[in-house]
């Protein structure tokens, strides 16, 4: 029988145990989440909120900085924030210019655009697996599962 032998730590941060202020990015996903869902819930309804306005810029970068971020997953984390709102930043600038050279430009337009697209892209990132296990699938399996 053979005996694993566990490596102990060797820096103190290893050695430190898990708390309850160790895992906060899930607690900080959700916060940015319910941030952004805000900023486009007062920016849909015309909310008099003084807040409105940084919280729909928030939702405008956030929405497809994650889409964006999702599709990148084989990036380290700081190179993939920084194409993800880059991304985003480019995303924004495209459906404002192409609604202003079809003369369409509303700010209700933008947002519901902006969360368009975000949403196709997640659509397509969850759909990927999907595509590779029909690409493991033999062809005669996978022309009868098509018809």
């Amino acid at each position: 029988m053979q005996t694993i032998r566990l490596k102990p730590p060797s820096t103190a941060d290893e050695r430190a145990r898990p708390g309850p202020g160790r895992d906060l990015g899930p607690l900080l996903a959700g916060a940015a989440t319910a941030l952004a869902g805000t900023g486009a819930l007062l920016a849909l309804t015309d909310s008099g909120s003084s807040t409105r306005g940084p919280f729909a810029l928030f939702f405008l970068l956030a929405a497809p900085a994650a889409a964006i971020g999702a599709a990148l997953r084989g990036l380290d984390p700081f190179a993939r924030t920084l194409t993800a709102l880059a991304g985003a930043v480019a995303l924004d600038m495209l459906v404002a210019q192409g609604m202003l050279a079809f003369h369409r430009w509303s700010w209700r337009g933008g947002i519901v655009a902006v969360t368009a697209i975000s949403l196709l892209l997640l659509l397509l990132v969850l759909l990927r697996p999907v595509e590779r296990i029909l690409e493991r699938m033999p062809r005669r399996t996978r022309n009868i599962r098509s018809s």
